[in-house]
Formats: structure tokens, sequence, C-alpha cells
């Protein structure tokens, strides 16, 4: 596991404050949103790799860098910027045990922002 927090709070509070008195909507239809894409960009990852296809592999990993650090999942985010950069630098050959890892990091991330979809 890493050492970087799974939920930066000031993330999540910078975002509430980009829609203040609005009972936490704006920050739940943002995780929402979150929470429906990353699968999808993960499975992208998957096929990509599968595929050898190394634009779509870092494309998606880029997607999930960028979504994560939106929301302060930082050890995801991490992850994800691994991901690209490796893609970008190596190729695919070494990069399956970190989408394992950002698969880990990801399910930790959504048991925390899960947290935030309860209205208040």
């Amino acid at each position: 596991m890493s050492d970087l927090l799974v939920i930066d709070p000031q993330a999540i509070e910078n975002l509430r404050a980009l829609n203040p008195g609005d009972n936490d909507e704006f920050l739940r239809e943002i995780i929402g949103i979150f929470l429906e894409d990353t699968p999808q960009r993960v499975a992208e990852l998957e096929q990509s790799l599968r595929a050898g296809d190394v634009p779509k592999f870092t494309r998606a990993a880029h997607s999930i860098k960028g979504s994560s650090a939106n929301l302060g999942a930082m050890a995801l985010r991490g992850v994800a910027e691994k991901l690209e950069h490796e893609s970008r630098k190596s190729g695919l050959g070494a990069v399956a045990p970190l989408v394992d890892a950002l698969k880990g990091e990801f399910a930790r991330a959504r048991t925390e922002l899960e947290k935030y979809q309860a209205p208040r």
C-alpha cells in the first residue's frame, strides 16, 4: 500500500467550494461520474495491454491520472502516473503488475469516495 492519502480531504473541500450550499449535490455528482468512468478506463488499460496498443493504454492511464487528481485520490493518481510514464518510456512489457496495483488503489479510493455519496 502507498504512503499517499487514499483521498485528500483538501481536494474534497475544494470541490465543495465550487458549489457551496448545495448540500454536496455537486460533489456527489462528480464522485458518481468518477466511479462510473474509472472502471471503463481500467477496462481500456486491460484491453490495450492485451492488444499491445501503447497509445490507447497511455491515454487511459492519463485519463485516470487526471480524474484521480481532481478528486484527491492521490495514491491512485500516483499509480496511474507511473503507468503513463512507463508506457511512454518503455512500452507495455512491465506494466501488468502496475495495472493490478491500480485496480487495488481504485478499490480503496472507491470505498472512501462512496462515504461522500450519502446525502448529508
